[in-house]
């Protein structure tokens, strides 16, 4: 019965023994065995001083860079343990792990799974990194001597002189050269802006020959900088890290830029031959409608002046083609930051753009619907003035005044434009002028002092004939309106104007009274002007010549006035 007891008990404890022992024993066997086929190894670098001397892997429950530390530690120890001696490190290998230990302290342990990782043996790794750490310990304590200490010292300072001497000559020799283009060359850059009708202006280009000279400074003296610095922290073991590290920050971008370059070059020689192929045909295109615009090739049915609007639409055309067949050879474009950017910029666009096309479409229709074209007098609305410049968007016009007024084409193509100039040289532009006479005057006296004004007036045409037209019969008088024509349409107003001054004389020469603007009662006195009082102070009589020339009708060019006067 004691027996059976005793049997019982002890099955009892072996049995929670049975079922934890494998659980443990896997646990033990767990962090170096085999890994999930899909699972990624993570490694950590075992650095001393700044030196990687190699890396290991981890798992869960210790990981990589946990185990990176705990040998690194191990090996400084010993290192800096000054009452230690120097010794042999040792590798000591068993069925399932190697030792590396320097005398009687182990320094890291070593286990199939490491050996698979750097893809050798177990026992060769162990010997491997046994020697890179024999080497790392003797450096760690020969770089710490005091004469490895002062010749890094010396060497520190010579360098950073060095830095000082290489940036004061960097900045002199680039203050040297910036004087250098100030005398030579700002005289040319002038010089290019009048050649090039300032579509390059001096001062810019001057700017960015200041900005390219100063962007050469900077980076010659960040060059010298990084150069200093590296040497410095690299010489010494505290600060060894840190030199690589500044190394990593400023190598690694460009590292990563020159291979992208490398990667993308063959996109890239695509692209500029694409540019070169695409730059040849517009300029053949250009030069074709060059030729159209002189005249030197003529199209049927084809204006001259439609020749460069012309241009720039099939310029667009070609320009948007090149960009859509570009565009999969552009560096990144297949990246999700450019695609949405190019979905902004396209969502931009078409909300932001209803009325900029329409103003374009209609600057096309208003130029191959001939309306008007550059130097043309025109009405847009109740605008008039002369047509300075036609764009895509709008249409710049110099009013009588001398002012600038900028309409919208689309404003224009919805309205009515009335063009002084078109028919002008062919047929002529009338000018003319109303007055009011009195009943009590001979219409056909009327008639011929009109006449008679209208051949004192150089400019006005004598063919066609001028003529004159009856307005109302007014209450108190008859409405006359003179017409005549012109060939100039920028003359009118000062055509206008010496009519008005000759109707003036002529009525007063014949003391015929002029009615307009209003009427009440006749007055005792005719409201004329003798002869006596025409260049009354401080008028001045005009010369002779002038007066003889004034009484003879010329041939002028054209325009339409208008002058309204009522009884």
């Amino acid at each position: 019965m004691d027996f059976n007891r005793s049997g019982l008990m002890l099955l009892c404890v072996l049995l929670p023994a049975m079922v934890i022992a494998p659980t443990a024993s896997a646990q033990v066997g767990a962090p170096w065995g085999e890994l999930h086929p899909d699972a990624e190894i993570v490694t950590a670098p075992v650095e001393v001083d700044g030196r990687v001397l190699f890396r290991v892997r981890g798992v869960t429950s210790f990981p990589a860079e946990a185990r990176a530390a705990a040998i690194v530690a191990r090996i400084e120890s010993f290192a800096s343990d000054p009452t230690a001696e120097a010794a042999v490190v040792q590798v000591t290998d068993s069925s399932t792990h190697s030792t590396i230990s320097v005398g009687e302290k182990p320094l890291m342990t070593l286990f199939d799974a490491d050996a698979r990782v750097e893809q050798t043996e177990r026992e060769d790794l162990a010997i491997a990194n046994s020697e890179r750490i024999s080497a790392a310990i003797a450096d760690y304590r020969r770089e710490r001597t005091p004469e490895v200490l002062r010749k890094h010292a010396v060497e520190a300072a010579a360098a950073l002189a060095a830095l000082a001497l290489v940036v004061t000559a960097v900045v002199w020799l680039t203050g040297r050269l910036h004087d250098l283009l100030a005398k030579r060359f700002r005289s040319r850059v002038g010089g290019l802006e009048i050649r090039s009708f300032e579509i390059v202006r001096a001062e810019r280009i001057w700017a960015a020959l200041r900005a390219a000279v100063s962007g050469l400074r900077f980076l010659a003296v960040a060059a010298a900088v990084f150069a200093s610095l590296d040497f410095v922290l690299g010489g010494f073991p505290w600060t060894r890290a840190f030199a690589r590290d500044l190394t990593t920050v400023v190598v690694r971008p460009l590292k990563t830029m020159g291979e992208a370059f490398v990667g993308y070059f063959p996109d890239l020689v695509f692209l500029v031959i694409l540019a070169l192929i695409v730059r040849f045909f517009l300029r053949l295109i250009r030069l074709f409608f060059g030729a159209v615009a002189r005249g030197a090739v003529s199209l049927e049915d084809f204006e001259r002046e439609w020749a460069w609007p012309t241009y720039k639409i099939v310029r667009f055309a070609v320009l948007t083609f090149a960009v859509i067949v570009a565009y999969p050879y552009i560096p990144g474009s297949d990246s999700d930051a450019f695609k949405g950017i190019s979905l902004l910029v396209g969502l931009v666009v078409s909300l932001g753009s209803s009325s900029a096309i329409a103003n374009l479409v209609a600057g096309l229709m208003i130029t191959y619907r001939r309306a008007f074209k550059l130097g043309d007098r025109v009405m847009i609305g109740d605008v008039i003035g002369d047509v300075i410049d036609i764009h895509a968007q709008v249409t710049h016009l110099r009013t009588l005044k001398n002012e600038e007024v900028t309409i919208a084409n689309s404003q224009i193509l919805n309205g009515h434009v009335v063009n002084y100039s078109s028919l002008a040289a062919e047929k002529g532009l009338i000018v003319h002028s109303r007055v009011g006479i009195g009943y009590e005057t001979p219409w056909r006296q009327v008639e011929a002092l009109l006449l008679m004004a209208v051949a004192r007036t150089p400019g006005l045409l004598a063919e066609p004939p001028p003529f004159v037209l009856y307005g109302e019969l007014g209450d108190f008088c008859v409405s006359y309106e003179i017409n005549a024509h012109c060939r100039e349409a920028h003359a009118v107003p000062r055509l206008h104007a010496q009519l008005q001054r000759n109707i003036l004389d002529v009525f007063n020469e014949y003391a015929v009274q002029i009615m307009t603007p209003n009427y009440e009662a006749d007055t005792t006195v005719a409201k004329v002007v003798d002869r006596a009082n025409w260049y009354a102070a401080p008028a001045e009589p005009e010369p002779a010549a002038l007066s003889k020339e004034s009484a003879q009708p010329s041939v002028g060019h054209h325009q339409r006035g208008i002058h309204e006067n009522r009884c």
